[in-house]
């Protein structure tokens, strides 16, 4: 059984560099940066190849993090930060960005598969299942015949930048929400909108 003094290990995914950060694929970045501003922490290099914030959140310990390797490798970072902060699978939560639900939709999961999310395949991978905590942060599907990968590495449109910030705090809420009430009680209340 979990210890109450075990902290949550909080990943948000995407890729490092200037290059990437207005991404699609970095909404897991942006969300992070949402709850260290709420923490009033920053991001420091940690041993594991990662950028970590480590505090309280609601009262709970956590430990932000986001891995300074590429997407598809973000697994060895994970999994050397949960073994470093001997986090217990059941309290790793990934936020992430997610093709199948429509931009500014929220969904909350524990398990189930990587979707063709290179990021996940790569975590579950590592961490030797699937069962661990997933925000998933919708992105949209990409228009017309656009490639998956190539959408993805775009940045988010001017429309979508518009409600951008709101739908960073809102995945902020819902990741908070996962360890103050529960994964049910954060889906029914993060699924209705």
């Amino acid at each position: 059984m979990s210890g109450a003094n075990e902290p949550w290990l909080l990943v948000g995914l995407g890729n490092p560099g200037p290059q990437y950060a207005g991404n699609r694929h970095n909404a897991g970045f942006m969300v992070l940066d949402v709850l260290a501003a709420r923490m009033g922490g920053r991001f420091k290099a940690h041993k594991a190849r990662a950028e970590v914030v480590e505090g309280r959140l609601a009262g709970v310990r956590v430990v932000l993090a986001k891995p300074r390797s590429y997407m598809n490798e973000s697994g060895g970072p994970v999994k050397a930060l949960r073994d470093f902060y001997k986090v217990p699978l059941e309290r790793v939560v990934v936020v992430h960005d997610e093709l199948d639900i429509p931009y500014g939709t929220l969904r909350l999961k524990r398990g189930g598969g990587d979707n063709g999310h290179n990021g996940l395949r790569s975590i579950t991978k590592a961490l030797g299942g699937p069962d661990y905590l997933r925000v998933r942060f919708g992105i949209g599907r990409p228009p017309g015949r656009m490639d998956a990968a190539a959408f993805v590495l775009r940045d988010f449109s001017a429309t979508e930048r518009k409600e951008l910030d709101l739908n960073a705090e809102r995945a902020a809420d819902a990741t908070e929400a996962l360890f103050t009430d529960g994964l049910e009680r954060a889906q029914n209340v993060f699924h209705t909108a």
